[in-house]
């Protein structure tokens, strides 16, 4: 379909993904199994299924992947929470965190919105005019 490196939604998760690695590099080492690799695995997710997405050949199948994606910035977003809260990370790396991933998802709900609109459309209806 495209390429997804042109992508800004990408573009901005695949920074989301780097600046997460970072932040995780300072969770206490018990984690790394844990919370760690689960924050890791689901913010990476974010990116690799609009990549892949962007890569089949429907849009129906785009749409599908992108809905994965939004799944699972809500599962970063959560996971960002709990890191917050258990304190393995900052007040700033928090608000910068949460901000970027809430960004990320909106950004993806309106492409997916637009990639289902593209996908599906208007039907034609019968005009009873037209009928000879």
């Amino acid at each position: 379909m495209q390429n997804f490196r042109n992508l800004e939604v990408w573009k901005k998760s695949h920074a989301l993904t780097l600046k997460v690695y970072e932040s995780t590099a300072q969770f206490p080492r018990e984690e790394i199994y844990g919370l760690t690799s689960q924050l890791r695995r689901a913010c990476a997710s974010i990116p690799t299924n609009i990549a892949e997405g962007s890569g089949r050949e429907s849009a129906a199948d785009f749409a599908r992947f992108l809905q994965i994606a939004v799944g699972s910035a809500s599962e970063t977003e959560y996971l960002i929470l709990l890191a917050h809260d258990l304190k393995y990370i900052t007040a700033n790396q928090y608000t910068e965190l949460i901000g970027t991933t809430i960004r990320v998802r909106k950004m993806l709900i309106t492409l997916l919105k637009s990639v289902r609109t593209s996908s599906n459309p208007r039907p034609i209806t019968h005009n009873p005019q037209l009928v000879c």
